[in-house]
């Protein structure tokens, strides 16, 4: 018996023995199991955040939305990688996860195709891509991998479970066997039920600390998405308090030149007045300095109204002189007195034919950037060349005849890694809360818009130079600067209209006043009207109206609402918009009719009268 006990105690210690590391391993081949569940459809719930993102990206066109994608995708790639390191033991597995990846960078692609296309400002073509790849093969592929991994796994659970209970039923099997050895082997058996009690207290205790674990972690998942979301709503504020300060920092340049201005004009015209008051031969003098203040402070509002407008609606011609010669003091105010910008033209005369406002907007972003990267003190360069490609550029420009801009810094210049990602959308370098990423991306898709193509080339301690190539426009420059077109100060004898009816409409009356006097001083016709909303029955009490000139945003209704009301009978009759805001082209549609900006000279409103009329004679011979 003695023996025999020894025995029956030795076979049970060795059947406990076995069935506790067989249930160590099925607790952790479950374990494993239940993480490779969790972790597939965890990617797959981080992927469809990622999608749902973009879909309000492309809709909103709100940058927050496509760091938020871009974000989320980067996280499914993380959970991608880490699947493949859970499932590294199991070759059928793999396969899957094979399929998955390459499905997964296939969707990839296509979504970043979408997102590079918002980017761009193509938000038509991005919903559309949006909507066709929510039926990719692509995303088939991904759901139909996860779902056959999950399932793959879910079997194996049920298998190692399966195996996990009947290898209790035969520990329980071979115990009620050895029991039969009768009262000496009660010990023993004794020995058994405490060790399988201590067993099964062991995996409830288990079974409760993962269940407090998984709590946990949901606890911390919630935390850290609500801290991700403060994080970002800084980021935000962050963001705005930099542009107010940029903007703060251009006022104060501007405000100086104003005050100059100011200064001449209310000299200018204090010395007028008493010289007419004195008798004094000067007066004309004094008027003509006063002028001049004002046609320049008029100048500076232009440029700074320009630039403020993120919609490009003139392209024009434009050579190297007049761009910097009306971008440079602009640059001096804006990166401030540790900066030092010097412009060389060696364009031999070549024109471009882009939008004034994208092309500064363009070299003003560049310039900044180039302000960071010197710290706010250095040297920046601007140059213009005449450049052949004999060959097309690595993005793909054509061969040809381009005017390059190339904008030149001295500051600590780019690493071998950060250029090679320089054009991507929300790539920067910069801290958090001051840059977004899109600044040379934004440049990059202007290059692409106008057929040219934008490098850069720089050197670590040795600054860095960006290169925009811009098409040659063909046809050559015109002679007139456009500065001086736009504001008419060269009319030429054949613009020049005969005496016309013109009906006035403004309803500000200070200044209904002074174009109603201008137009009679030029010798019009002239009926006023202060409310758009009457506008009918002046026009019926007019013999023929030659000419409307109207203000662009009135109460009540906007300019082109007002021309669009007219009766059938009067919508032939020329009309000329008059306004002072820049965005006003992009607030409303002005139906492809002229604009005249205030504040203007006589000149310049008796060529846009002149230029009014002549084109809508022009419109009516086609026509014929």
């Amino acid at each position: 018996m003695a023996i025999a006990g020894v025995a029956v105690l030795t076979a049970l210690v060795i059947t406990l023995g076995e069935a506790n590391r067989q249930r160590d391993r099925a607790l952790a081949a479950q374990s494993h199991s239940y993480d490779v569940m969790n972790l597939a459809r965890a990617l797959q719930g981080t992927m469809a955040k990622s999608e749902a993102s973009l879909g309000r990206y492309v809709i909103s066109g709100d940058q927050r939305l496509g760091q938020s994608y871009f974000d989320d995708w980067r996280r499914a790639g993380e959970n991608v990688a880490q699947l493949r390191r859970l499932i590294a033991d199991n070759a059928g597995q793999q396969q899957r996860l094979t399929t998955l990846q390459e499905a997964f960078h296939a969707r990839g692609e296509e979504l970043a195709a979408t997102a590079l296309a918002t980017n761009y400002g193509k938000n038509s073509q991005a919903l559309s891509r949006y909507y066709q790849v929510r039926t990719s093969p692509a995303l088939t592929a991904i759901n139909a991998a996860l779902d056959g991994l999950i399932a793959d796994e879910r079997a194996l659970l049920e298998q190692r479970t399966s195996q996990a209970m009947a290898l209790v039923h035969r520990s329980t099997a071979a115990a009620k066997i050895l029991s039969i050895f009768g009262v000496l082997l009660l010990l023993g058996m004794i020995a058994l039920a405490w060790l399988t009690m201590r067993v099964l207290a062991e995996r409830a205790v288990a079974q409760a600390e993962a269940a407090s674990e998984r709590e946990r972690a949901d606890d911390l998942a919630s935390a850290v998405a609500v801290a991700t979301d403060e994080l970002r709503v800084q980021e935000a504020r962050l963001r705005q308090v930099q542009k107010m300060e940029a903007v703060g920092q251009l006022t104060g340049g501007i405000a100086h030149d104003f005050n100059n201005m100011l200064a001449v004009v209310i000299g200018g015209l204090e010395l007028a007045r008493r010289g007419l008051a004195s008798g004094s031969r000067d007066v004309l003098r004094h008027v003509e300095s006063a002028t001049e203040g004002a046609t320049r402070a008029a100048a500076l509002t232009r440029r700074l109204l320009a630039f403020a407008r993120e919609t490009a609606i003139n392209p024009e011609r434009i050579d190297a002189a007049s761009l910097f010669a009306g971008l440079k003091d602009l640059l001096d105010r804006t990166l401030g007195d540790g900066v030092t910008v010097m412009v060389d033209d060696r364009s031999d005369g070549w024109c471009v034919r882009v939008d004034r406002v994208q092309l500064e907007n363009t070299l003003v972003n560049l310039a900044v950037n180039a302000r960071d990267a010197m710290e706010g003190r250095g040297t920046l360069t601007i140059t213009a060349l005449a450049q052949r490609l004999e060959q097309p550029s690595v993005h793909g420009c054509a061969a040809g005849e381009y005017l390059a801009l190339a904008v030149s810094d001295t500051g600590h210049g780019m690493s071998a890694e950060v250029l090679e990602r320089a054009f991507e959308p929300f790539f920067t370098t910069k801290p958090v809360g001051k840059g977004t990423g899109l600044g040379l991306s934004q440049i990059f898709s202007f290059a692409k818009q106008v057929d040219g193509d934008v490098s850069i080339a720089s050197t670590l301690g040795h600054g860095t130079t960006v290169t925009l190539l811009l098409p040659r426009e063909a046809e050559g420059c015109s002679a007139l600067p456009a500065a001086a077109a736009a504001q008419g100060e060269v009319v030429s004898d054949d613009d020049i209209a005969a005496s016309l009816d013109i009906l006035v409409v403004e309803d500000d009356p200070r200044v209904l006043a002074a174009t109603v006097g201008a137009l009679e001083e030029l010798g019009h016709r002239v009926t006023a009207c202060d409310d758009p909303t009457s506008i009918g029955g002046v026009l019926a009490e007019m013999p023929a109206p030659d000419l409307i000139l109207s203000d662009v945003l009135m109460p009540g209704l906007t300019g082109p609402e007002m021309v669009a009301g007219l009766d059938a009978r009067y919508r032939g009759i020329p009309v000329l918009f008059v306004t002072g805001f820049a965005g006003d082209a992009a607030a409303v549609d002005l139906g492809n009719r002229p604009v005249l900006r205030k504040p203007f000279t006589l000149a310049a409103l008796e060529q846009a009268v002149a230029t009014a009329a002549r084109r809508e004679r022009i419109h009516a011979i086609a026509a014929e």
